[in-house]
């Protein structure tokens, strides 16, 4: 039953890694088929060449832009652009006034809005609310009828903040008229502003400031969840507030819940422009409301992420776009693949010469990890826009050394349980044991590293730190799923198991200590190496002799008991010649 437990793992084991693989596979070539992908993963700016857009600030009249400010822009707009994935773009400054970013491929009309939108976030308690375009003139409510305010403002939801020419120029306003379908307009957080909501074709009159974009912590998008707890259709976008937007925002929704009509809404106001004006149905304590309203997953995530990296201290407009051309090129390129194919010819001839047979398995696995990674760099390209540059190819040329690392302490464990006198079988099981801990640990410092370089690096090493950890994801994946199953199963053949001498199991020529075969009987497989071993091989011997039956140690003596005396009288006649 023991020697059976194994197998089954080892091939359920390699069934998952199989349904890993065909799943990989399949959705890939539905993505190609789709026409969403191709078979080839995407290149970096250093490979492929792509765009290069020169930002000028938008400013007004000689307002100075200070060096802060442009740093700080740059750092934003780096996390905007590299946002989705490792997109290997260059984002710099340019005569200490302007941004140059250069990215590859050709950025879609979304990206270029991301970049350039200050992303400016506030919230504001709605006053009153009208029609989407202007109210005719004839239409318009008398002088003697507008609302006059009749004390100063309690809160930013008091309709104080009404003057009879604000309401005036709330009718007049036409948010369809494109001179007001713009973001570039200021507002003054202190004062009441008039905004257009174009999802719900409606304006509004909204009061003061009450929360700044800059006390969001994190905004992410996520299907909405009902009440109870199932997942629905709709895409919603999740604010959380830092602790001062928390507590002002649970105020807020205090006052909002005992309001009626339109003074029960909360614009959510993104560059003067309203993107959503949700009624307060409850007091929201946690910091952590949503944001709904027909989104899709695109505009749920691309809202998400220009509310994640915040606003811009300063406005861009793409003043030049051009295209480049690679850096780098398809030969260096080229010269980097010749050089991982060398290096995995290399592996595989010291695989062969060392462990004969048995390198076989380490260059299916090899072959394996190549393959799994080629999968995870074209399916990462089509979900997370991440594209491969020549020091992500290092990365996945210094990966097939490591890659072989575990291949090496795993079969060398192996080999040394051999040498000890364990069976094949019970080798396997205690090296694996002994090995996966080594494995584990030096993956765990692998991965390590590579996080700690991605963090803390930018541009080409990023994906050199981003190919590191993923490669040895997958090697512990290989290792798991497919190294050690592929032993267990080829210890159960004939080849193996009676330690054939071009198996590379062969405990003959690996120096081992003798063997118990059964029966009383003991084999002897290198006498020059037994002797050497001293100690060792004694300890050796008797940790066969305690794996003996009863029955199988009592043979064992007797036959020894029978060959001492023989021994002695061999002995004696020795002397008596002499």
């Amino acid at each position: 039953m023991s020697s059976i437990r194994p197998v089954k793992q080892a091939r359920k084991a390699l069934l998952w890694l199989l349904v890993v693989i065909i799943v990989a596979t399949g959705v890939l070539v539905g993505g190609v088929v789709t026409g969403k992908t191709t078979f080839a993963p995407k290149l970096a700016l250093d490979l492929e060449g792509g765009t290069q857009m020169i930002l000028a600030p938008r400013v007004q009249g000689n307002e100075a832009i200070t060096q802060e400010q442009l740093d700080q822009a740059v750092e934003i707009i780096r996390q905007r652009v590299d946002g989705a994935g490792v997109t290997e773009s260059e984002i710099t400054t340019q005569s200490g006034r302007n941004v140059v970013v250069s990215m590859p491929g050709v950025p879609s009309q979304e990206t270029r809005d991301l970049i350039q939108a200050s992303a400016n976030m506030e919230f504001r308690p709605v006053l009153i609310a009208g029609p989407y375009n202007a109210v005719p003139e004839d239409q318009r409510t008398p002088e003697k009828d507008l609302p006059k305010p009749t004390g100063e403002p309690e809160n930013a939801s008091d309709t104080n903040w009404i003057t009879p020419e604000l309401y005036k120029e709330f009718e007049a306003y036409d948010c369809a008229a494109e001179e007001n379908n713009t973001s570039e307009t200021t507002h003054d957080p202190a004062k009441p502003m008039i905004s257009c909501d174009e999802r719900a074709q409606a304006k509004y009159i909204l009061g003061p400031q009450e929360i700044p974009g800059d006390q969001i912590s994190n905004a992410y998008a996520q299907l909405a969840r009902g009440v109870n707890g199932s997942v629905t259709g709709d895409w919603v976008v999740v604010i959380e507030f830092n602790p001062d937007g928390t507590k002002t925002f649970a105020d807020t929704t205090q006052r909002l819940i005992s309001l009626q009509g339109s003074r029960n809404q909360f614009a959510i106001v993104l560059d003067g422009k309203t993107i959503s004006a949700p009624t307060t149905n409850a007091v929201i304590a946690d910091g952590r409301p949503q944001i709904s309203g027909g989104f899709t997953q695109e505009t749920a995530q691309a809202l998400a992420e220009q509310l994640k990296y915040g606003a811009l201290p300063i406005s861009f407009e793409i003043q030049s776009e051009q295209q480049v051309s690679a850096t780098l090129g398809a030969d260096q390129l080229k010269a980097g693949l010749i050089a991982g194919i060398i290096g995995l010819v290399l592996v595989f001839i010291y695989s062969i010469f060392q462990y004969r047979a048995l390198g076989f398995v380490t260059i299916a696995s090899l072959i394996v990890s190549g393959y799994l990674t080629y999968l995870a760099l074209v399916l990462l390209g089509w979900g997370m826009n991440y594209r491969l540059s020549l020091a992500g190819v290092a990365g996945l040329i210094v990966a097939i050394g490591l890659i072989a690392d575990s291949f090496i302490v795993y079969f060398e464990r192996v080999r040394d349980e051999l040498r000890d006198g364990r069976p094949l079988a019970s080798a396997i099981d205690v090296g694996w044991g002994r090995a996966k801990r080594t494995i584990l640990a030096s993956k765990a410092v692998n991965l390590l590293a590579a996080v700690v370089l991605y963090i803390v690096a930018v541009g080409n090493v990023r994906g050199f730190a981003f190919t590191l950890g993923l490669t040895a994801i997958i090697d512990l994946i290989v290792v798991y799923g497919l190294t050690h199953p592929m032993l267990v199963l080829l210890s159960r053949t004939k080849f193996f198991a009676d330690g054939h001498r071009f198996s590379g199991l062969d405990p003959s020529l690996l120096g081992a200590v003798p063997l118990y075969r059964g029966a009383g009987k003991v084999r002897h497989f290198n006498e020059n190496a037994e002797a050497n071993r001293g100690k060792k091989n004694q300890k050796a011997s008797a940790e066969a002799a305690k794996r003996m039956t009863i029955a199988e140690r009592r043979r064992a003596e007797a036959q020894a008991s029978a060959a001492k005396p023989d021994a002695v009288k061999d002995s004696a006649s020795k002397e008596s010649n002499e």
